[in-house]
C-alpha cells in the first residue's frame, strides 16, 4: 500500500503560514527574509525555525491558532487527501499550537514540532520535526512512501521516500529539491493526476 505525505506549507496551503502571521502581526521583513533564505537553502531549517519561532513566540499563540485556520488549501489536492485520508498524512515543521485548527480542516493524520506554552506564548521549541523521520517509520511499516514537497528542509525526507514529487504550486521548488526529485508538477491537476496513477 502507498503512504503519501505531504508537507503543508505551499503544497496544502496556497500560502506560506510563517509570512502570514508575520505580516498580521507586524514582523514581515524579518520572517520573509528568513523564510526566502530557508527555501532556497541558504540557512539551514533548523537554525532558520529557532529564529522564527523566537521572533513569533512572543504572539498570543491562541490569536496565531485562530489566523491559521483560514488559511487558503489548495482544493484539489485537498479533496484527494479527503477521499484517501487512511494513506494520506502531512509532515510539516511548524508548531503544533498554532497550525492544528488548520490540520483538522486537512482532516487526516499529521506530525509537526512543538514548544513549551507559557502564559499563551511559546516559550520555548521542545521538538522539531524531522520529515524524514516519518518516511522512514512508514518505509519500516511496509508502505511505499510518495514526499510531496518544496523546500529545502524537505529533502532528507524525499531522498529517503521511494517516490519523491517536487511541488511548483505555490513557488518554484528549492534546487535542492529539484537535483532530486523524481517528478516536477506546476499546477493542481497534474499533481493529482500523478498522485492518482501513484495510489
Amino acid at each position: 500500500m502507498t503512504k503519501f505525505i505531504f508537507d503543508l506549507d505551499g503544497t496544502v496551503t496556497s500560502k506560506e503560514t510563517l509570512p502570514i502571521i508575520s505580516k498580521h502581526f507586524n514582523v514581515q521583513e524579518e520572517i520573509d527574509s528568513l523564510t526566502k533564505e530557508t527555501i532556497q537553502g541558504n540557512i539551514p531549517f533548523i537554525e532558520s525555525f529557532v529564529r522564527r519561532v523566537f521572533i513569533l513566540g512572543k504572539i498570543p499563540v491562541t490569536e496565531v491558532a485562530d489566523l491559521l485556520e483560514n488559511v487558503p488549501m489548495y482544493k484539489k489536492v485537498l479533496k484527494f487527501i479527503q477521499e484517501h485520508k487512511d494513506q494520506c498524512v502531512i509532515a510539516t515543521g511548524n508548531l503544533d499550537c498554532w497550525i492544528h485548527k488548520l490540520a483538522a480542516r486537512v482532516g487526516c493524520e499529521y506530525y509537526c514540532s512543538s514548544g513549551l506554552i507559557e502564559n499563551n506564548r511559546v516559550k520555548k521549541l521542545t521538538y522539531i520535526l524531522k520529515k524524514e523521520s516519518i518516511v522512514e517509520r512508514y518505509k519500516s511499516e511496509g508502505f511505499r512512501v510518495v514526499f510531496i514537497g518544496d523546500g529545502n528542509n524537505d529533502v532528507d525526507a524525499m531522498r529517503v521516500a521511494d517516490v519523491a514529487i517536487a511541488s511548483g504550486l505555490t513557488h518554484l521548488p528549492a534546487k535542492s529539491v529539484l537535483a532530486i526529485t523524481d517528478y516536477l508538477v506546476f499546477n493542481e491537476d497534474a499533481l493529482c493526476r500523478q498522485l492518482s496513477q501513484l495510489l
